[in-house]
């Protein structure tokens, strides 16, 4: 194997099924020693479906039901919101997070709107440009505010930069719950924002992708998090959470609902057996279990939090709020994990970030935790 070719492998073995082991000798016999590449903590979508989902997704494998969301689960599930979140309002499914988001955001403005985000929100650095792609061009702007929230003050300064024809007029606020970076909005923190958003005329579309456990983490009611605290539209994600695949939009504003089939249609987002994607979040709503799975997750990135806090050269770099950890590692831990075997991200918050799922358990952080002690 030639060097560029180590070199290559080693800076996807993060990507790639294997990792390579700390070996003595040349570099293409280290490169010859592998081992599988354990994900557990890489992301909360790399567990596999939760019980509760896919039991659900048993039982309604059996008859014939009519196709496109018109049959009695997918009738049922949009039920269930409407009574978790204490109001009448649409749901929508489609099948992943960048759908919800991209789709949402159009139906909130036109092409020459904009929209506010923080500097570090998935639909600005994660979606591939989808959310400019779906709205035909409408721009992001980006907004700055600690650990992962936009801070009002720097909402009104985008929103009065300008006023002539020339710039883009702001028309929708994005928020994220929890963040990029794993924090979570506080009540106060939502209605100052939505005072800002009201002040301006700007809709408000909140990346839902892990709701469950802002719910979990904060103990507010997901309608005082949500159309209480002034929020259109939610893009609730149920991948995350356990469910195999599908996100629930959910538009408290009915009216900027109108039309948003054809434009889940288009988008190749209409599921001909949507009872497939409804069925898990029916069985999750209603016994709790999706609650139940995010405070599991949120409980492991809490205990791994308190058992690397105060070893030598790691620094948590964010508050642990939900089912993330960041930590800044020095060079030798990283490349201790790396011979171990684990999985993780490097570039999202500016350090390593470890994300716990509904199916961690504490020996799994017991034994992370471990190897980055004795690494250190």
């Amino acid at each position: 194997m030639s060097k560029n070719a180590i070199a290559r492998a080693r800076e996807v073995c993060y990507e790639s099924p294997f990792a390579f082991v700390a070996t003595q000798g040349s570099e293409e016999a280290k490169a010859s020693y592998m081992i599988p590449l354990r994900y557990t903590f890489a992301s909360d979508n790399t567990s596999g479906i939760c019980p509760e989902a896919w039991e659900a997704l048993q039982e309604c494998n059996a008859g014939y039901l009519a196709s496109y969301g018109n049959d009695a689960i997918t009738a049922r599930a949009t039920d269930l919101f409407r009574e978790v979140f204490e109001t009448d309002c649409e749901v929508f499914f489609v099948f992943n997070g960048t759908a919800a988001n991209s789709l949402a955001l159009a139906s909130l403005c036109q092409s020459y709107h904009s929209v506010i985000c923080h500097e570090v929100a998935h639909v600005e650095t994660d979606e591939c440009g989808a959310p400019e792609f779906f709205t035909n061009g409408t721009k992001l702007l980006l907004a700055s505010g600690n650990n992962g929230k936009i801070d009002p003050q720097d909402v009104e300064r985008l929103v009065t930069k300008r006023s002539d024809i020339h710039y883009p007029r702001p028309n929708v606020l994005s928020l994220s719950l929890p963040n990029e970076i794993g924090t979570v909005y506080s009540l106060d923190e939502l209605r100052a924002l939505r005072d800002v958003a009201v002040r301006h005329r700007l809709k408000i579309h909140m990346d839902g992708s892990r709701f469950a456990n802002a719910v979990a983490s904060r103990g507010d009611s997901p309608a005082d998090l949500t159309w209480r605290s002034g929020i259109d539209v939610l893009c609730c994600g149920g991948t995350k959470l356990g469910i195999g695949l599908g996100e629930a939009v959910i538009f408290f504003n009915k009216a900027l609902a109108a039309e948003f089939d054809y434009r889940c249609k288009q988008a190749g987002q209409l599921a001909s057996k949507m009872r497939f994607m409804a069925a898990p979040w029916c069985a999750m709503l209603r016994d709790g279990s999706w609650l139940r799975n995010a405070a599991q997750a949120n409980g492991c990135a809490r205990l791994l939090s308190e058992k690397v806090r105060g070893l030598p050269g790691v620094r948590e770099l964010y508050p642990v709020q939900a089912n993330a950890v960041f930590l800044e590692l020095p060079p030798a831990v990283h490349n201790h994990l790396k011979a171990k075997g684990w999985a993780y991200y490097v570039f999202i918050g500016g350090g390593a970030r470890f994300m716990c799922s509904w199916a961690t358990t504490q020996e799994q952080v017991a034994e992370l935790a471990a190897d980055i002690a004795e690494a250190v």
